[in-house]
């Protein structure tokens, strides 16, 4: 729910948004080489982005666009056909961005520079670093399991959280649909073939996406989950509060936490979150029903699930 949303309004928030987001000083930041910063580290960064704008959230709005961003993209990650295709999808995003802004020369003018900055840093890895970076991601994630009624009704994510991977489908783009199983004497000569069925029902895919600047991307994981008119939420299920309850970060001092917070002070240098000037009072964003719904889930979320967001003033 939104109070007075408008059509301008809209757009001036996305244009915020998107403009703090590819800020070129905060780009900088995010392509050096690093290590896979914390949750929480995310959270921070993730909190600054939302309120680029006029726009603003309470905390338990805020926890569950978060909950819901960060589940939809372990769906992406997880689902790719080959890790090489999580350029594709990162592309996906950034194509459907450029969309929101195609009347801002200026903004798409970012976004693009930061596409090239993407293929040029990433288009030359080989699948084997490709392959390191979605272990990586997947292992960030491992530990979330937020049930998200949009993949619980299209049956991709199970009662439990966990997502299910198809046995059906396009085979990943270079591989063959499996059902034939050739043998090789120690010559390299094939001797053997040996067929079997196979529960799924596999495809060729027809073409590779695009990993241009400009081109079909093929893969639809990473577009618009949202194209159908559906109502969204995010439950936490039993397994996964036990989990996470196990799972309680250490409060043993972390040598590293110095160092985290001044990377995280550069980065949010370029993140200047935007107040409203004079009369203007901006407007809020309910991502419940009613504002009561909104207060109890605050209310009765997990503690173990609160996101303690670090609060940093970073100056140029």
């Amino acid at each position: 729910r939104v109070d007075e949303w408008t059509d301008v309004d809209r757009r001036r928030v996305m244009n915020d948004i998107i403009t703090t987001m590819f800020n070129k000083k905060f780009m900088e930041e995010l392509f050096k080489p690093q290590e896979l910063y914390s949750k929480k580290a995310l959270r921070t960064v993730y909190d600054r982005l939302a309120h680029a704008s006029i726009m603003r959230l309470n905390q338990a709005s805020m926890d569950k666009l978060y909950d819901l961003m960060t589940m939809a993209f372990k769906y992406q990650v997880l689902l790719c056909p080959r890790p090489r295709d999580i350029l594709l999808v990162t592309f996906n995003h950034l194509d459907a961005i450029k969309d929101f802004i195609r009347d801002a020369p200026g903004i798409l003018n970012q976004v693009d520079e930061t596409f090239r900055q993407l293929i040029d840093t990433y288009g030359c890895l080989s699948d084997g670093e490709f392959q390191l970076i979605r272990q990586t991601l997947l292992i960030f994630f491992q530990d979330m399991h937020i049930r998200v009624s949009i993949f619980l009704k299209d049956k991709v994510q199970n009662s439990n959280g966990r997502f299910v991977l198809p046995i059906s489908g396009p085979v990943p783009w270079g591989t063959e649909v499996p059902g034939l199983i050739r043998m090789f004497n120690c010559n390299g000569d094939e001797v053997k073939r040996t067929e079997f069925t196979t529960d799924g029902n596999y495809v060729t895919p027809q073409r590779e996406g695009s990993f241009e600047l400009y081109g079909d991307r093929v893969l639809k994981l990473g577009t618009n989950m949202y194209s159908v008119s559906r109502p969204v939420e995010t439950h936490m299920s039993g397994a996964s509060k036990n989990l996470v309850s196990r799972a309680k970060e250490s409060v043993a001092p972390n040598p590293l936490v110095k160092e985290e917070l001044n990377f995280l002070a550069r980065l949010l240098g370029g993140l200047e979150v935007k107040k409203p000037a004079g009369a203007e009072t901006g407007f809020r964003l309910n991502l419940f029903t009613t504002d009561e719904e909104e207060e109890h889930a605050a209310l009765t979320r997990p503690e173990e699930l609160s996101y303690k967001v670090i609060n940093i003033e970073a100056t140029q």
